[in-house]
């Protein structure tokens, strides 16, 4: 990811809660020589300060074997918005887009229900547990044969993360007047994207002060 210095984010710990509060993201992997991506909820652990993400494509879907071989991509992203030139005191000024965004990298680890049945029934359980914590005894109370069918349609995976990158272009490369401009403004929106980028760019401008 392109990430000039003023809009890169290294914190693991606000990379992880931007991540898990837009956990459904784009997992992109090269199959055959061809770019292929599939857009999943994503389970984001911790292991001994190890970054794991966990999650699932049905077996069907041909991605899963480009998986354990080469790294691929998930791609977490969040809100976004429009900045205008009219909210930058210099005049010589063009649009851009203010956004945050989440590359993590690694080498997916195939999970099946016929090779490992024990990482398949606590992959699911935790996708139950961090989207419908409910749903889990109306789960485990459904038959052993459907159940069994269900996770036989799927390929889940483990995939360590290697790499992290985090991007918060929030005009950090902008004066201080121009930051605050752009963030009243954005926070005045009727667009609720465009109000949440507000709201980061008040909070990077509070830590800064």
């Amino acid at each position: 990811m392109y990430r000039p210095t003023a809009f890169q984010e290294d914190n693991v710990d606000k990379l992880l809660a931007f991540m898990r509060a837009n956990s459904f993201a784009t997992l992109v992997s090269i199959v055959d020589g061809v770019p292929c991506a599939s857009h999943i909820p994503f389970v984001i652990a911790t292991q001994d300060n190890v970054v794991k993400l966990f999650g699932h494509l049905a077996k069907q879907n041909h991605q899963w074997q480009a998986f354990e071989t080469v790294d691929s991509l998930a791609i977490f992203t969040g809100a976004h918005a429009y900045i205008s030139p009219s909210l930058y005191e210099k005049r010589e000024s063009v649009p851009t887009w203010n956004y945050i965004a989440v590359h993590a990298y690694g080498v997916p680890k195939i999970i099946t229900l016929n090779d490992a049945p024990e990482s398949m029934d606590k992959m699911i359980n935790e996708m139950i547990n961090t989207y419908e914590a409910n749903y889990k005894s109306h789960w485990h109370n459904l038959s052993n044969q459907f159940r069994q069918g269900m996770m036989n349609g799927i390929v889940g995976f483990e995939m360590t993360v290697t790499r992290l990158e985090g991007k918060y272009k929030l005009s950090q490369n902008r004066s201080q007047v121009d930051q605050i401009n752009v963030s009243n403004t954005l926070l005045q929106s009727s667009d609720p994207a465009a109000r949440a980028i507000g709201a980061e760019m008040k909070q990077n401008l509070n830590m800064n002060e």
